[in-house]
This record gives structure tokens, C-alpha cells and sequence, in this order.
């Protein structure tokens, strides 16, 4: 077992890589009002926080708005 690397204060987490349907249905478990998914989502991509792959990979956020 490796120790784990330290994270520098500051360092933002590597983005998380998952396709939009993963993300909408995950933030959908949390709330059933659509534009609240859709902000959440837009927030969420717009930030660098998550990363789409699959067919979205590399669209712009606004472009899917």
C-alpha cells in the first residue's frame, strides 16, 4: 500500500469524467425540478468540477443550454 499524496492547499481535485446522463440522472435523484438540473448541470460543467465524455465529450456547456 502507497501512502496517499498530499493535496496542496489551494490545488483544485482533478475533474471527474462522466456523460450527461450519468450527471442528470445523478442530480435528478436529488431534486425533481427540472431547471434546477439544468442549472446544477450547467454550474457543474461551467465550473470544471465534472468533465463530459461519451458523445458529449469536448461540447461547450452553453451549447447544451
Amino acid at each position: 500500500m502507497t501512502a496517499a499524496q498530499p493535496v496542496r492547499a489551494g490545488a483544485a481535485p482533478a475533474p471527474r469524467a462522466v456523460t450527461l446522463l450519468q450527471l442528470v440522472r445523478a442530480i435528478g435523484e436529488i431534486t425533481e425540478d427540472d431547471r434546477e438540473v439544468v442549472a446544477t448541470v450547467l454550474h457543474l460543467l461551467r465550473s470544471g468540477r465534472v468533465q463530459l465524455r461519451g458523445n458529449f465529450c469536448g461540447s461547450p456547456p452553453d451549447a447544451l443550454a
